[in-house]
């Protein structure tokens, strides 16, 4: 019996064949998805958005860094949130407590956005008043890090309470990501968490890799982060629409 696919056959043949069709399909799906996302980037670009992909492990507190930079920034610069979760709309109820647009996207099975979901899931907000596009992927460190979406930055977030090793153990996301957000480090005192271990971790695996250490909690590092935003507004629209917004 194959134990790739569950069929009865024996011959040896029959597995790389199984192997070969396997690998097609995931091609064919990744050359879609890239061809949706030039798309998707094509129309981010031609807006003047600065378009982010949020990824992270569940509970590192990407929607509750979310929900301070939104809280601080929403009157310099105009948001649109696309949530990314496998069921409920919780994340985007508490986005759309805010005031800001946001638009739920559920995966069902799925354990990642791709481009088409969010070319569709933009169709909701008007881009032309748009500053920053923010994509809240699902919790996941996997696959998110194999689709891209049409954004100008892949950003992950790695809570203290996870362990310094996270991006040994993933490394194709950290690979993938432009920044890294160090996230909770007011609970540093409380947990064996060695915050130089980790960012020499994610360096060694992705050298040019950006590090941040913030709280959304506390506030601590956030300053850095709103900085960072703002540069990335200013490069992709040089009037800065948002600049005059206070």
């Amino acid at each position: 019996m194959c134990t790739e696919c569950g069929c009865s056959s024996t011959d040896h043949s029959h597995h790389h064949e199984h192997e070969s069709r396997t690998i097609r399909v995931e091609e064919d799906l990744l050359a879609k998805n890239n061809r949706l996302a030039a798309g998707n980037r094509q129309l981010f670009t031609s807006s003047h958005l600065l378009v982010l992909n949020l990824v992270s492990s569940p509970g590192s507190g990407k929607t509750s860094l979310l929900e301070r930079t939104l809280a601080d920034l929403k009157r310099r610069f105009n948001f649109s949130v696309l949530e990314g979760d496998q069921q409920t709309t919780n994340d985007a109820d508490r986005i759309a407590a805010t005031g800001v647009p946001v638009k739920q996207l559920n995966t069902g099975a799925g354990c990642h956005l791709d481009a088409h979901m969010v070319g569709h899931g933009v169709e909701s907000f008007d881009l032309a008043e748009t500053d920053i596009l923010m994509i809240e992927n699902v919790g996941n460190l996997v696959c998110p890090a194999a689709f891209d979406l049409g954004e100008d930055h892949k950003v992950t977030v790695l809570s203290v309470t996870e362990g310094e090793d996270k991006p040994l153990k993933y490394p194709q996301m950290f690979q993938a990501c432009d920044l890294m957000l160090i996230n909770k480090i007011d609970l540093l005192p409380y947990l064996n968490f060695d915050l130089e271990q980790c960012k020499a971790f994610a360096r060694q695996i992705n050298p040019r890799i950006e590090i941040m250490e913030l709280s959304c909690q506390t506030g601590a590092g956030m300053q850095q982060w709103y900085d960072w935003l703002m540069a990335g507004v200013a490069r992709k629209n040089p009037g800065r629409r948002g600049a005059g917004r206070e």
